[in-house]
């Protein structure tokens, strides 16, 4: 899992809207995809916010990343790959310098109009090997639905910052101890707006998986040919993985056989 390294200052430093900032959400999904099309043991990422998390798909345990034992897990978080002799360091300082690197390659892109790199940003990581698809179902899991509580919080909580003139401190004080319910009330009621009616991408985050589209190509030779071709690309989704839905459309996921 990556994660940004003090980017609480690297955002206001760079005057990133509150309480999400949609061209550096689309910066970060573009880094994840560039991290995937780079790794092809990675089948799925899924970020939000100034994080994102990788899965390797796994074949055997390397002794350098789960000691004392050869059984493998079924799935693993990052601290496995398709080689079973690639140790964890490797993997974690690969996957997070490309990451990085795609970040700053693609900062212009993401900010046309500015502003440029003040500073260079920068992102920690771990490794974590999961010792069953259930088992990393429910650290996903846990993932997406820490994005909803932090998306709805920040949502109420700058609301009542910037639309109701509140301190931080008055803020966190109306905000505190309220559950989901709450949250949804303070939003409707005084801010007169719907939680629902969020983009997608803010409420659930972004799952990274591959894929393939059709591409009509001509064909090379004596008698060129307008053909079409199943190419793989990575694609970012904005949906569901709590439920059994995503990933029953997707049983080769967690199929350790492809």
């Amino acid at each position: 899992r990556i994660d940004g390294l003090g980017f609480t200052k690297f955002t206001a430093a760079h005057g990133w809207t509150k309480p999400s900032d949609v061209r550096g959400l689309s910066l970060m999904n573009d880094a994840a995809r560039a991290v995937l099309e780079a790794e092809p043991d990675i089948f799925i990422g899924y970020g939000h916010s100034d994080e994102y998390s990788f899965v390797f798909a796994g074949t055997q345990a390397s002794t350098n990343d789960v000691p004392g034992t050869t059984q493998r897990p079924s799935i693993s978080h990052i601290a496995q790959s398709h080689a079973p002799t690639k140790p964890r360091s490797k993997i974690v300082s690969t996957t997070v310098s490309r990451f990085t690197a795609a970040f700053v390659h693609l900062w212009p892109a993401h900010f046309p109009a500015g502003p440029a790199l003040a500073s260079l940003p920068a992102f920690d990581a771990r490794a974590v090997a999961y010792p069953s698809d259930a088992a990393l179902r429910d650290y996903l899991s846990w993932r997406q639905a820490d994005c909803h509580i932090n998306h709805q919080y920040n949502l109420c909580f700058w609301g009542l910052v910037k639309d109701l003139g509140l301190s931080h401190v008055e803020a966190q004080a109306a905000l505190r101890g309220t559950d989901t319910a709450a949250k949804n009330e303070i939003m409707y009621a005084r801010l007169g707006r719907n939680y629902n009616d969020e983009p997608a991408v803010l409420r659930k985050g972004s799952v990274c998986v591959r894929d393939r589209r059709a591409r009509v190509e001509v064909s090379r030779g004596v008698e060129p040919r307008v053909v079409v071709r199943l190419r793989p690309f990575v694609d970012c989704l904005h949906v569901d993985i709590i439920g059994d839905a995503f990933w029953a459309a997707r049983p080769h996921f967690l199929d350790h056989k492809t």
